[in-house]
Formats: structure tokens, sequence, C-alpha cells
């Protein structure tokens, strides 16, 4: 599992660094003003980036277990984990509602 988070957080740290210029290339690209040599390079630049800089390539884990299913965006943890913290009140503001 901790192999599974330390890839994640390297993917999030890549896409952090080369969001603007992903972003930039993609612009020029499909801008038709521009010449078609500039949007060839834009082009060819835009593939030479590394995959795991992409956003699609991320995907939301448990940073405590690596769990990858049902996982709570505000808290970036799983369900079973959010209801275990809950429980000991480790989280500020949230409790574990009992009848």
């Amino acid at each position: 599992m901790k192999k599974k988070i330390k890839k994640n957080i390297k993917q999030r740290y890549l896409f952090k660094q080369f969001e603007k210029n992903r972003f930039i290339y993609k612009i020029i690209l499909k801008n038709l003003n521009f010449q078609k040599d500039l949007r060839g390079q834009a082009l060819q630049r835009l593939l030479r980036f590394s995959k795991n800089t992409s956003l699609t390539r991320i995907k939301n884990i448990c940073f405590l277990t690596g769990r990858s299913r049902s996982i709570y965006r505000l808290f970036k943890i799983s369900r079973i984990q959010l209801r275990k913290l809950a429980s000991k009140a480790c989280i500020p503001g949230l409790s574990k509602y009992s009848w």
C-alpha cells in the first residue's frame, strides 16, 4: 500500500509542476489563428510530456490506507478510516452520530 500512496503523491506533484505548460500548449493547439507550424510544434512539445503529468492519471486514494474506493474528497480518506477517526474524535468538528 505504501508504494501506491507514494506513486499517487508523485503524480500529484508532477501534475502541479507541469500544469501551466500543458495548458499553454493546449491553447495554442486549439487556436486556429496561429500558423500550422507553430501549432505543430506545440503538439510535439505536448507529446513529449510524461503521461504522469496528466490530470486524468491522478486517482483519488486514501492517504492512510491506499484504498481506492469510496473516498471523501474533503478529507482524502476512505469511509472506513473516516468512521474510525470520527468515533475517536480525531477530526475536529466531526463526530459519529448514534441513535
